[in-house]
């Protein structure tokens, strides 16, 4: 199982490679939901976990936020920093490649929020999970956000494809984790759940969880 989750990164590098703007170039819904936020709180540093061809980092950046964008692929960072210097907004986007399973390369109390749409519910055990949200508490400064969206069992794909565990499973060779809200409450030692919105993005339409929570 393992062997097959270190085997998305190549997967990820080659999707993106062959397919220009995968997602769109519009922000995503859960990036609209968050921006009034931001702004309600005037929020200037936000660390993005995997931030894949920069649809939502730029959207943030142009709102005056700086974005520290960690992407997995090599590709995805590539085309983060030309879209960035395209835009004249360099100054305000930090990209650097990274395993979000290894330690995050930042110092404690960093950021005023962290972001991150659909990146939990990749292909990370729960036990990784546990491991990346406690990560993503060290870097958030007291009070700091986190907001982020996963794929929940409601989803049409939930099921689907080969089981890898868990509530682990791969279809059309991504391997997704699937939440109920009974992970997103277990995964939330050290903060506060300020809300739990349901999201539909997408043609199935792909249905989400977007996890509003406060470090306290």
């Amino acid at each position: 199982m393992y062997n097959d989750f270190n085997h998305q990164q190549n997967h990820w590098e080659n999707t993106f490679a062959k397919t220009k703007d995968m997602f769109g170039i519009s922000p995503s819904e859960s990036a609209q939901l968050f921006t009034p936020i931001l702004n309600e709180r005037g929020i200037k540093t936000v660390l993005e976990l995997g931030a894949g061809q920069g649809r939502d980092t730029l959207f943030f950046a142009q709102q005056g936020v700086h974005v520290y964008a960690l992407e997995y692929t090599e590709v995805g960072v590539e085309t983060i920093k030309k879209k960035a210097e395209a835009l004249g907004i360099s100054h305000l986007v930090t990209v650097l490649q990274h395993d979000v399973r290894n330690p995050l390369p930042f110092d404690n109390e960093t950021f005023d929020a962290c972001y991150s749409n659909m990146l939990f519910c990749m292909a990370f055990t729960t036990r990784e999970l546990e491991s990346l949200s406690a990560e993503v508490l060290r870097v958030l400064k007291g009070s700091g956000l986190n907001f982020y969206t996963v794929r929940n069992t409601k989803d049409k794909n939930f099921g689907m494809g080969t089981h890898k565990g868990e509530d682990l499973y791969e279809v059309n060779g991504f391997i997704i984790h699937f939440f109920n809200e009974d992970k997103i409450k277990h995964l939330a030692k050290g903060y506060d759940i300020l809300n739990i919105y349901n999201l539909q993005e997408g043609e199935l339409p792909t249905e989400l969880y977007s996890v509003l929570m406060k470090k306290v």
